[in-house]
């Protein structure tokens, strides 16, 4: 079973992202289960979402504790918060920052990977959620997704402007982990 914890602010897009997420996972083949946790339910609090995925049905309902790849959203979350807290030690973290990001101490065998997703985004879509370039990020970073699959979550989830858009940012957040490791 992979396990995925996204870090966030509420309003950023981190359920959306674990739902495309989980219905990529499907698109595979795969058993994905894709749940939020809230603590204050309202704009700009922290707050996590979580995706297990497996070969067989998930039946685990906990809270993810040691992740296999982390996803953060917002790297201001790391000022307070201990963002990489049960990273496993051959883990990927995926942060939404500008290149001149100070990145964080880890492990020997742990990634880091950084993408300017919400400038991404405001090419692509013209708003600052930098989830849809997250995700591609994510899938060049970890090699688990293909970019057709998460494209056919997009189409399932967006249409027009928005969908044309998202498909962008999953494309450009992919060709920037392509083209550059910055672990």
């Amino acid at each position: 079973m992979k396990e995925i914890r996204i870090h966030a602010r509420a309003g950023q897009g981190a359920i959306t992202t674990a739902a495309l997420l989980g219905l990529a996972y499907f698109e595979k083949g795969m058993y994905p289960y894709a749940f939020p946790n809230f603590g204050a339910a309202r704009m700009g609090a922290p707050m996590n979402a979580f995706v297990r995925v497996d070969v067989q049905p998930v039946r685990l309902r906990s809270q993810i504790y040691e992740p296999d790849y982390l996803i953060i959203v917002d790297p201001t979350l790391m000022r307070g918060f201990n963002c990489f807290s049960g990273l496993k030690d051959n883990g990927i973290a995926i942060i939404n920052a500008k290149e001149d990001f100070e990145l964080p101490k880890i492990k020997a065998k742990q990634k880091i990977f950084v993408v300017p997703a919400n400038d991404i985004a405001m090419k692509t879509i013209g708003r600052p959620l930098g989830n849809t370039a997250m995700l591609g990020a994510y899938a060049a970073a970890t090699g688990e997704l293909e970019v057709s699959t998460l494209i056919e979550a997009i189409k399932k989830r967006f249409s027009g402007k928005a969908q044309e858009g998202n498909i962008e940012a999953i494309k450009q957040g992919y060709a920037f982990i392509q083209g550059k490791n910055l672990s």
